[in-house]
Parts: C-alpha cells; structure tokens; sequence
C-alpha cells in the first residue's frame, strides 16, 4: 500500500513534464512564424523601394531626354528640319514668337523620339479659356503604340510649351538681345516653361487615367486646385509620373556682338546691325 502513492507521484511528473516541453515546442513554432513574416514583410519593403526607385529613375530619364532633343533642336543647324519647324510661325517656339495674340497659348505635343521626335502635324494649342486651336491630337495617348519611347511600351513623354508669365523681378530690358534694334523681332528674347510629364501607363490604376490628365494644362499658376493641373491629376489618378521643368531662353544669337570702344576712331572693333 505504501508504494502506491511513490507510482501515483512519478507518472503524474512525467504528464507535467510532456506538457512543458509541448508549450515550449508551441512558443518556438510561433516565433520562428513570427520571424519569417517579419523577414517576408521587409523583402516586400526593400522589393517596392526598389521597384519605385527604377521607375524614378526611366521616368525622369524619360522626361530629361525630350528635354535635350528640345534644346538640341534649337541650338543645332539653322538649316535642320526640325529647327525650321520649332521655328516656324507652327512650331512651339515660333508660335509664340510670331503670333502676338499667343501670350497665354499652351503648346503641347507627344514626344516620340524612335523617329523624329517631333511632329509639326501632330500638335495641339491650348488658350487660356480650355478651347483648342486646330486638333487635339497633340496629346499623348497610352492606347497609342507609337506615342511610347520604346518598343518595350513602357513609358511616354508629353511635353506643354508656354511663355514665360511676367514679373517684377526680371531684370529691365531682358527681353532683348544686345546690340539689335528693339523694334526687330529677331532683337527680342523670348523665355518658355517647358514642361515634360513622363509617365508609365502601365501602372495606373484606370486605362484612361493619364489620357484624361494629360488634356489638362501644366501651367499650375492658373489652376485653384492642384487636380486640374497635369501632375496634379496623375497624382491623384494613382498613375506613376514625373514633370520635369525647365525655363528656356531663345534668343537671336547669330548677330550678336560685343563692341569694345564703339565709337571711338580706330579703337572701334564692330559696328552695330544696320537692319
């Protein structure tokens, strides 16, 4: 009788002992659990950064490359297609240039560089009141297979051209170019914004999204609300973009001169245009 107690007291130690060692075996599973779904969660993390830092990266390559096409086009050869069309009374820049009705026109057109990069038949002009001036089909649209850098169909640029607005702080008689008559067109300077959007239609989340955005003007300090603008509105639609900015200066270089002594008997070294 006595031994009966001794039996009864270790199988009830060896029970408490299989259910400690269970709780523990629990505890492990848990935070090896734990630790793969931490370990998981940061792989997304460190995946989406990377993700978001290439498409930073072809965007704003993408809107920096019409960028330089633009201003290549204008510094480069008088004799250039492309230059006599950016020039001309149609183009982006001569518009602005010829037509003095044009001060708050915005001229827009779909950067394609696989070809010539820009098209003088395909663009639009927007006025201040939101009418357009000849076509709309000027505008960049993710539907459209050649309006893409790339065959890869990934990403594609827009480019709006506006005069400069006026201000106080520029410098008096900026406008004109040195040593020309001020009553020449050709005497004057003329500065632009120019505004690149790149975008990846790809990842937004509506197909007609960047359509719609990209009909929407890129002078932002004529907008109230920032949605009505074109980076604004990409924002807002969730679509992947960048707006590049640039101010431009164009300017009739090609009789441009510094006078040193002008005037003054054979220290004269030019003489100033006579037309």
């Amino acid at each position: 009788m006595s031994n009966t107690p001794r039996y009864q007291s270790l199988n009830g130690s060896i029970s408490t002992q299989k259910g400690a060692v269970l709780i523990v075996v629990l505890l492990f599973l848990v935070l090896i659990i734990l630790v793969g779904v931490i370990a998981v969660k940061q792989s997304t993390t460190d995946l989406r950064l990377a993700t978001s830092d290439q498409i930073n990266t072809l965007l704003l390559q993408s809107a920096d490359n019409a960028n330089q096409n633009i201003e290549q086009g204008v510094n480069g050869s008088s004799d250039a297609d492309v230059y006599t069309d950016m020039l001309s009374r149609t183009g982006p820049f001569g518009h602005f240039i010829l037509d003095t009705n044009s001060t708050e026109h915005e001229y827009v057109f779909c950067f394609r560089p696989r070809g010539r990069f820009f098209d003088i038949n395909k663009t639009t002009i927007n006025t201040k009141d939101g009418n357009i001036l000849g076509n709309d089909i000027g505008y960049c649209n993710p539907s459209t297979a050649a309006d893409y850098i790339s065959d890869r169909n990934a990403s594609m640029t827009q480019v709006n051209i506006s005069l400069t607005a006026p201000s106080a702080n520029n410098e008096v008689f900026s406008s004109y170019t040195v040593g020309q008559d001020s009553s020449e067109i050709s005497s004057q300077a003329f500065m632009f914004d120019i505004n690149s959007t790149a975008i990846l239609p790809a990842y937004s989340g509506k197909a007609d999204a960047a359509k719609d955005c990209f009909k929407k003007t890129s002078r932002v300090g004529t907008v109230e609300d920032d949605e009505d603008a074109i980076g604004g509105c990409m924002i807002e639609e969730g679509v992947p973009s960048t707006v590049l900015y640039e101010m431009a200066n164009v300017e009739n270089l090609s009789m441009r001169k510094n006078c040193v002594d002008f005037g003054k008997g054979a220290g004269v070294v030019c003489t100033l245009p006579t037309s």
